[in-house]
């Protein structure tokens, strides 16, 4: 009999801590048979060859996207991912800047992970462009960025309008990631500290969007949900691989339109009329949606 295919869109299996060669609890509540989302498979991870396609289509619908109506000028802090640098998010800002918004690159070459010094840098590069402009920041994060993008919410909250990330595996474990040896080589740290993990997982105390694919290749797209119970929490579904969701046309409308909102007066991004057509804002469990 021909073997059944799973959709590789589906959620997949999960990992067991004990399989994953993890030692017992770190801290109390973690529990040696506690699971995580396995990481994309195979067929994921080759499609995140269509990254230049997305390029592509930013290019050839850029006409379209300029005719959104312009933000406010506010600054923008945008943050690369893991083994990236400024250059990777060129397009994203580019296209922020052209949509009215003085966005700025954090400054730190590539982003080998939370080494010695680079948080506080995150720290003092914030506090430099929030005294400049007056005002508070709006934070995008892209997968590892989005990491550095909430923790610094969390400390400076009178400091960030907003947070944006893209494809980041906040509410997951770094196993259920392609990256996590990556991550484990560049940096120097390990990824079972299931007290930082924890802490990980909280939201910051702003209006924060995640923006989510669940055709990524890199980062099971279940780590990249927002819980229900928080009013300022939300999640964006697009169609967009990991690699290239920084200049996916869709995921950079969604960051303009998030940016566009009032905090005062924030709301949940709406997908009524043709919008239904590209995006999602709710996803398993039946909890989540409920609590749209």
């Amino acid at each position: 009999m021909p073997r059944s295919i799973r959709s590789p869109f589906a959620p997949r299996p999960a990992i067991r801590r004990a399989d994953a060669g993890l030692p017992h609890a770190d801290v109390a509540g973690t529990a040696a048979d506690e699971t995580w989302p396995a990481p994309p498979g195979a067929w994921l991870l080759m499609m995140e060859a269509r990254a230049p396609w997305e390029l592509a289509a930013l290019l050839a619908v850029s006409p379209w996207l300029h005719r959104m109506p312009a933000g406010d000028g506010h600054p923008v802090l945008v943050f690369p991912g893991l083994g990236a640098s400024d250059a990777s998010t060129l397009a994203v800002r580019q296209f922020l800047q052209r949509q009215g918004y003085t966005p700025y690159a954090w400054e730190q070459g590539f982003n080998l992970g939370p080494r010695p010094g680079v948080l506080e840098r995150c720290r003092a590069r914030l506090d430099v462009l929030q005294r400049r402009h007056r005002e508070k920041l709006s934070l995008v994060g892209w997968s590892l960025g989005g990491i550095y993008a909430r923790e610094l919410a969390k400390e400076a909250p009178g400091q960030v309008r907003c947070v944006v990330t893209l494809g980041t595996p906040f509410s997951g474990h770094p196993r259920s990631t392609n990256a996590w040896r990556f991550y484990e080589l560049v940096s120097g740290q390990q990824t079972h500290d299931a007290e930082l993990l924890a802490e990980v997982r909280r939201p910051p105390p702003v209006p924060t969007t995640s923006i989510y694919s669940r055709s990524d290749g890199i980062v099971a797209w279940e780590c990249s949900i927002n819980p229900p119970g928080h009013p300022q929490t939300e999640n964006i579904e697009v169609h967009a691989s990991h690699l290239g969701m920084g200049m996916n046309p869709l995921a950079l409308y969604a960051i303009a339109d998030r940016l566009r909102q009032d905090p005062a007066q924030w709301r949940r991004f709406d997908v009524a009329g043709a919008r239904r057509w590209f995006f999602k804002v709710a996803h398993q469990p039946a909890a989540l949606v409920d609590a749209y």
